[in-house]
């Protein structure tokens, strides 16, 4: 079963990611962050994959997992709570890939690292589950907020409403470390 799930994570990234390449570009599909972090997990999902296959999985296999899990967990929750409110609800999140993307790859990291991919570590992976976040938001702050005008990308996350990216910024750094955390603590 383990290897079910992991494998349906990698197709379920895999097929909606190519369909999305095939109506955008690759630059465009993968400057957003659930794209980023659903490959992310899809990495890890394959790894595992390869190491169960092998007989055993190492724990930085898990922490790879883990990192992964965290992050589709931040796109889960950025939809729920932020996105679906301010698109006036969740379907138009949750059709074609964003049903996979947004809403079952993160079900199924989350199932498969409560049941087998928990990493036995100490506080410090919660530091490390929440990284993607804090590159991420570096990366999306300068070609949002720094970049000149006309240069860098659109507001696409409606962050830095009325200049407001400050406030953002440590609202989904902190919302990343509490996820890593509650992930660790389960």
């Amino acid at each position: 079963m383990r290897i079910i799930l992991n494998a349906a994570i990698v197709l379920f990234t895999a097929v909606p990611l190519i369909r999305d390449c095939r109506n955008s570009s690759f630059k465009e599909v993968f400057k957003y962050y659930t794209t980023l972090s659903n490959v992310l997990c899809a990495i890890a999902s394959l790894v595992v994959i390869i190491a169960l296959l092998a007989g055993h999985v190492p724990q930085a296999v898990t922490l790879l997992k883990y990192c992964g899990t965290v992050a589709v967990t931040v796109t889960l929750l950025t939809v729920l709570f932020f996105l679906a409110p301010a698109a006036g609800g969740l379907k138009p999140l949750i059709t074609g890939s964003g049903f996979f993307l947004h809403l079952v790859n993160p079900l199924l990291a989350i199932l498969t690292n409560i049941l087998w991919e928990k990493p036995v570590a100490p506080f410090w992976i919660v530091l490390l589950g929440a990284l993607s976040v804090l590159l991420y938001g570096v990366v999306y702050l300068y070609r949002v907020v720094v970049m000149p005008a006309g240069t860098g990308w659109e507001d696409f996350y409606g962050f830095n409403k009325e200049g407001k990216w400050r406030i953002s910024f440590a609202f989904m750094l902190i919302g990343g470390l509490l996820i890593s955390l509650v992930l660790w603590l389960i």
